[in-house]
């Protein structure tokens, strides 16, 4: 840890605390994740889902692990540093965001997302706060702490994510869930891009679902016979409602929008889209061109720019 100067907290959470640290040597800023568990061997901290898929995951719209340290048994993961997040950016606006700037946002997103389920991960607490960012130009998918493979046998845990963007199946204590509850997550956080406001800030699971069913209306039994299996076993009865048009709910919206928003949040998981469907829906054909985050090499190399020119300044 010599290596990096501590320069201010930026978070402190359940599992660990982050701070914003600068190399000694280059000047890179870097996001250092402080576990408050000890580790007693590196086996045990290699261990570690979010080790796991953080090196397996390279892609330009995922937060790089730059190194894993363990110094005195305590674990340090060092990332690379972005400056925001989405909530953010959401709380800081002082206007709605124009749509070419959302779609550009929701299509690095899905970008991360289709890279991650391709190699066998699902992310399980997608947030507005989980989604760095570098204004609304470039985007990554972080802190995979609760992310899961694919091919890791159900039953999962059933808390995951931060209540407002769980999934049904999960407010409903469903254990063998999978990736499409992230798509789910990303039509919360798409909806609130538009709004600036969460769609569904429910203050319990019950009130949650409420809340859900009054926008999007009660489930069809026939459509989704698995939601109800689950909700008699836990003794719920899903309210009656109509729902209120989409159109009403995200009123700045584009047709395409809502149409992208109505698939990604459809109560059977089997019927929401997978996140390269969802990168093919006509909302991503329309408008401004989309801006692509240069290739993982090219973003090494112009890190490696970076800090020759930050060196050569120190030394000039």
């Amino acid at each position: 840890m010599n290596r990096y100067v501590v320069l201010q907290q930026l978070g402190d959470g359940t599992y660990g605390s982050v701070v914003l640290a600068q190399r000694r040597d280059s000047g890179e800023k870097v996001a250092i994740k402080r576990m408050k568990r000890k580790y007693y061997s590196w086996d045990e901290a290699m261990s570690l889902r979010e080790v796991k898929s953080l090196k397996k995951l390279n892609h330009a719209n995922i937060v790089k692990l730059r190194e894993v340290i363990r110094e005195n048994d305590t674990l340090y993961f060092v990332f690379e540093y972005m400056r925001g997040n989405l909530y953010q950016l959401i709380r800081d606006a002082e206007r709605a965001f124009p749509e070419p700037v959302l779609r550009n946002i929701v299509y690095q997103v899905l970008q991360g997302l289709a890279h991650m389920h391709r190699h066998g991960f699902f992310h399980r607490d997608l947030k507005p706060e989980n989604l760095l960012c570098a204004g609304p130009e470039l985007v990554k998918i972080a802190d995979l702490g609760l992310a899961r493979e694919v091919r890791s046998r159900p039953p999962y845990t059933d808390y995951v994510s931060t209540r407002w963007y769980r999934a049904p199946e999960v407010l409903l204590h469903d254990t063998r869930y999978g990736a499409p509850i992230d798509l789910w997550a990303l039509g919360c956080i798409m909806a609130e891009l538009y709004t600036c406001r969460p769609l569904f800030p429910g203050n319990s699971e019950i009130d949650q679902l409420h809340k859900i069913c009054a926008v999007l209306g009660t489930p069809e039994r026939d459509d989704w016979p698995e939601g109800y299996a689950l909700a008699e076993a836990l003794r719920f009865r899903f309210p009656a409602s109509a729902g209120v048009p989409l159109a009403r709910v995200v009123p700045a919206a584009s047709p395409p929008a809502l149409a992208l928003l109505a698939a990604l949040m459809r109560y059977p998981p089997r019927d929401r889209p997978t996140a390269p469907q969802a990168l093919r829906f006509p909302y991503f054909a329309v408008g401004a061109a989309l801006v692509l985050p240069p290739p993982a090499s090219r973003a090494r190399r112009d890190d490696r720019r970076r800090q020759r020119r930050y060196a050569c300044r120190l030394g000039s």
